[in-house]
């Protein structure tokens, strides 16, 4: 059973940065592929961030070139940090943990761990 815990989020202007933490337990986080998905109101959860075990990383289009996954093994924790953000950006955002291996990783199917969420609102 793995566990996962998110911080980090809050409320910020439009234009500013977060950075999302997800602290994990178990012995095995440097195979886990890791990642990040969010919620809006209304609106189905969608792909964010994410990163395998061996470092390689992927964005949705909505967050590239302003999110960045990144991961510390040592802590068994993995970070989002958000710049540029921007309303829509508005959501409650969920950390993932693929340990059985092999799942896509924009699927929130091929997860089989997650966090309770914490919630980012960008104000315009």
């Amino acid at each position: 059973q793995v566990q996962l815990v998110e911080s980090g989020g809050g409320l910020v202007q439009a234009g500013g940065s977060l950075r999302l933490s997800c602290a994990a337990s178990g012995h095995t986080f440097s195979s886990y592929d890791m990642g990040w998905f969010r919620q809006a109101p209304g609106k189905e959860r969608e792909f964010v961030a994410a990163v395998t075990w061996s470092g390689t990383t992927y964005y949705s289009d909505s967050v590239k070139d302003r999110f960045t996954i990144s991961r510390d093994n040592r802590k068994n924790t993995v970070y989002l940090q958000m710049n540029k953000l921007k309303p829509e950006d508005t959501a409650i955002y969920y950390c993932a943990a693929d340990a059985e291996g092999g799942g896509a990783y924009y699927a929130s199917r091929g997860y089989d761990y997650w966090g309770q969420g914490t919630q980012v609102t960008v104000s315009s």
